[in-house]
């Protein structure tokens, strides 16, 4: 099928414009005309969003979705009027012809879960699991309920990681705006300077005249090497599993931010994890679906081994605790819940031990990362003085009175 992007317009007169997948423009116009709407005009059109990013489905958009459709479901609304209610009140482009895609899915026999199921990368497989166990329960508003609440929990971990990230690379995007510019146009005039005043040049200042000439002469690739090496890192990570299985294990171990990725991870693994065995999914099933919410080959390979164990007949504690994943404590929550028969209370344990513990990594990288920064700065500044001061005042200190 093609995307259409079209105008149209409805019985009250008022034009929409969207886009749709169909076939041909017949097909088009039969869609529209079980949406009660007119096809006026349209074009053919590459899927996703544009070169702007315009019309992306993000993670808000997705938890937005989930907590209306909940409250409609949970006040009695049958799911494909909920949905028509849904799309009809979507801002985003691109999510409200994804809903009207999954509506014209289901009016043609498939199930909400199926229809999901068509979009993989706005519905993830576990989002559509969870909707396929709402569905056989019963449940669905429950379900919903629960899918919220991990996508904003999830939304706000984020939040905080790009918060603490985002002060320090501000200030040292600009710290290196200005080490630029005085490289280049301030320290070689004052290098003429010293060494028209004679005498011999410390090593510092050697370094620093050798320094800015690098930068005078060759500033463009400085500026350009971090996008390029980006660009690289990011083509072979998609290309090839061992390059993205290396560099997944030292994003796992960089200082200091390698230990509060970790616990993000492993703790999103664990509230998937405790989510849907509390929804009914079976254990292997829900490990399988929740590590590939993980993001990173080596977590990932780890909880594979762990499955592996797990269906050969260990214990969920003895299989987890093999694979140096979890701390002590968690692994013990986990044999007292298997010794108790309370095993989705204890994965709820699990998940708000790693909740707590990664706020309180976070409140302690904060500082952590200024206090490194501003040293950094110190350190650059000390140079600076020593090496444009220090001949100076040893040429003052040659002079007679």
């Amino acid at each position: 099928m093609a995307l259409f992007q079209y105008k149209a317009i409805d019985a009250s007169g008022k034009y929409i414009q969207g886009s749709l997948d169909a076939g041909n423009i017949a097909d088009l116009e039969n869609r529209l005309e079980k949406m009660n709407l007119d096809l006026v005009t349209c074009k053919q059109k590459q899927p996703g969003a544009d070169i702007f990013g315009r019309n992306r489905i993000s993670r808000r958009d997705l938890i937005n979705f989930s907590f209306h459709l909940e409250q409609l479901t949970r006040a009695g609304v049958p799911i494909l009027e909920g949905l028509t209610d849904l799309r009809e009140g979507e801002e985003n482009p691109g999510f409200r012809d994804v809903l009207a895609s999954v509506i014209e899915a289901i009016e043609s026999g498939s199930s909400f879960s199926q229809a999901l199921a068509m979009y993989p990368k706005v519905f993830d497989e576990v989002f559509v699991s969870l909707i396929r166990v709402g569905e056989r329960s019963g449940q669905m508003a429950s379900v919903l309920v629960d899918i919220t609440e991990t996508l904003k929990w999830q939304d706000e971990i984020l939040a905080k990681a790009r918060k603490i990230m985002t002060y320090p690379a501000v200030i040292g995007s600009l710290i290196f705006a200005v080490i630029m510019f005085l490289m280049i146009f301030v320290v070689p005039d004052i290098m003429n300077a010293i060494i028209a005043l004679g005498g011999e040049i410390p090593l510092e200042t050697r370094a620093l005249m050798a320094t800015s000439e690098f930068l005078a002469n060759f500033w463009y690739l400085v500026i350009a090497a971090p996008f390029v090496a980006f660009v690289i890192m990011r083509h072979f990570y998609k290309t090839n599993p061992g390059f993205r299985f290396k560099l997944d294990g030292v994003l796992l171990k960089i200082w200091p931010i390698g230990e509060v990725n970790e616990k993000i991870k492993v703790s999103r693994f664990t509230r998937y994890f405790a989510l849907m065995f509390a929804s009914g999914i079976t254990v292997l099933d829900a490990i399988k679906l929740s590590k590939n919410v993980v993001g990173n080959q080596v977590l990932e390979e780890g909880i594979e081994r762990a499955w592996t164990q797990i269906s050969e007949g260990g214990s969920i504690s003895e299989s987890f605790q093999n694979i140096g994943i979890f701390p002590p404590l968690v692994i013990r929550m986990l044999k007292v819940g298997e010794s108790t028969g309370r095993m989705d209370n204890a994965l709820k344990n699990v998940s708000y031990f790693f909740e707590r513990d990664i706020n309180d990594k976070i409140a302690k990288l904060e500082p952590m990362l200024q206090t490194t920064l501003m040293l950094a700065i110190g350190a650059i500044v000390l140079w600076l003085a020593m090496s444009i001061l220090g001949p100076i005042y040893d040429t003052i200190s040659t002079i007679e009175i």
